[in-house]
């Protein structure tokens, strides 16, 4: 029997079984050269901390909310509606990356599809937001791991909006969307799992689901279009991707996951870029 020493022993990036650093490939999931420093480094090994991702979200949704209220706070002080309480400007947003017939169809800037999902119209709307998304995410990352996680985040909230685009919705932003096909991959892992844990499960966010669209007719402007299609697109990936029973994560969801956060990251700085600009010009 082989006794792994401390100092040369890791955590397979793609099995995540310990294994010696010197193996050149993983006796559990064949993953070539499991040691080399570029499938270890900070980076990527963000997504193997369920918490470290998490924040990671939060903190660039937070990011994005305040700089958009220091580009053109429209309502910083007491507001008579408290949806409206710390709104930045649509001036300001529309500069960030928010989405709709006006960024797309007029100003062609296909990017808001990523950047609207990190942008929020009220101190309200971005604690909404995070509060499902801290109680959605860590679900998703217990059955289907924090790289389909990601993955279902980035692009189902960015099908959301497309459908809301194509539905003719002129302007609109926030995190919702993205939360949604959280929603809607667990919906589908309900279903698909079936038994009592399954049921559970498909009760449980079922019930979120239904909330979310009674709220959404009952409060003007939102996006029921995004939520909608968010949840169709985040069930559809959710099928496509697979969950931890029926399919462990594998090097494949890890490089797709990095893809969708360089991607994210780019779209995030060429926005931050655009509102710094803005600022030092105005």
């Amino acid at each position: 029997m082989t006794t792994l020493h401390p100092k040369n022993s890791m955590l397979c990036p793609n099995c995540r079984r310990l294994i010696s650093r010197d193996e050149r490939v993983c006796p559990y999931c064949g993953t070539s050269r499991p040691g080399s420093w570029w499938k270890n480094n900070r980076f990527t090994g963000g997504f193997t901390d369920e918490q470290r991702i998490i924040s990671l979200i939060t903190y660039a949704n937070i990011g994005m909310y305040i700089l958009s209220l220091l580009l053109n706070p429209r309502n910083a002080g007491l507001a008579v509606n408290p949806f409206d309480f710390l709104s930045p400007s649509n001036k300001s947003l529309l500069i960030l990356g928010s989405t709709g017939t006006v960024a797309i169809g007029q100003l062609h800037r296909w990017w808001t599809l990523v950047a609207a999902n990190y942008l929020h119209g009220s101190l309200l709307h971005i604690v909404f937001n995070l509060i499902a998304l801290r109680q959605i995410a860590p679900l998703v990352i217990n059955e289907y791991g924090s790289y389909r996680m990601f993955i279902i985040y980035t692009l189902g909230g960015a099908a959301g909006f497309f459908l809301s685009y194509l539905a003719g919705i002129h302007f609109t932003i926030g995190a919702s969307a993205a939360v949604c096909s959280l929603i809607g991959a667990m919906l589908y892992y309900g279903k698909s799992r079936g038994g009592t844990y399954g049921r559970n499960i498909y009760s449980q966010i079922g019930a979120w689901a239904v909330s979310i669209f009674v709220f959404g007719l009952m409060v003007p402007g939102i996006n029921n279009w995004g939520h909608g299609g968010g949840m169709a697109a985040g069930a559809l990936l959710a099928f496509v991707l697979g969950y931890q029973e029926k399919k462990r994560e594998n090097i494949s969801h890890k490089y797709l996951a990095i893809g969708c956060a360089a991607l994210t990251a780019v779209i995030l700085a060429w926005a931050a870029l655009n509102g710094i600009l803005f600022l030092l010009l105005a």
